[in-house]
């Protein structure tokens, strides 16, 4: 289960570090096998819809050898305060008993007035995990981040220290 939120948070830095000069991302599938190694595509399609449902698609289904995946997509969350971007992180722990996580990390684009900035992530789904174990999560998600460590330096120095 910590596993699966650090590849989450390891990953959704990758993409926060990818979307940090103004791009849109390109969907990013990440697994992982038994002996821990870990491999990434970019889902590169003609409509990153496409590109999105496929990742989805195999996420869901799951492939020989793998042991957990993730999936980062360029998204909108709509929340009280209205659209925002967001990155949309699905993770999944595959086995006999699989849990699944859905976090979004919302930012502020490049072209925002006040440029770049990255707002606190926020817990949107879970399944196969206890409320009680949440916090757990989320320093996992915070170490996975950190373990990315070029990843994490443009995400924490553009931490934006209010709340969407």
């Amino acid at each position: 289960m910590h596993e699966m939120a650090a590849m989450a948070g390891f990953f959704a830095a990758h993409g926060v570090w990818s979307v940090s000069d103004g791009e849109t991302l390109i969907p990013m599938l990440a697994y992982e096998r038994p002996n821990g190694e870990r491999g990434m595509d970019r889902l590169v399609h003609d409509d990153v819809g496409n590109a999105a449902a496929a990742g989805q698609e195999a996420l869901r289904t799951g492939r020989d050898g793998w042991v957990r995946a993730a999936l980062v997509v360029d998204a909108f969350l709509h929340l009280d305060t209205g659209r925002v971007d967001a990155l949309v992180v699905e993770s999944v722990e595959y086995g006999s008993s699989p849990r699944s996580l859905k976090m979004a990390v919302p930012y502020r684009p490049q072209q925002a007035p006040q440029g770049f900035g990255v707002y606190r992530p926020k817990f949107i789904e879970v399944a196969g995990v206890d409320d009680a174990d949440l916090p757990a999560l989320a320093d996992a998600f915070f170490a996975g981040v950190d373990s990315h460590e070029q990843a994490a330096a443009v995400w924490n120095a553009h931490l934006v220290d209010e709340s969407v």
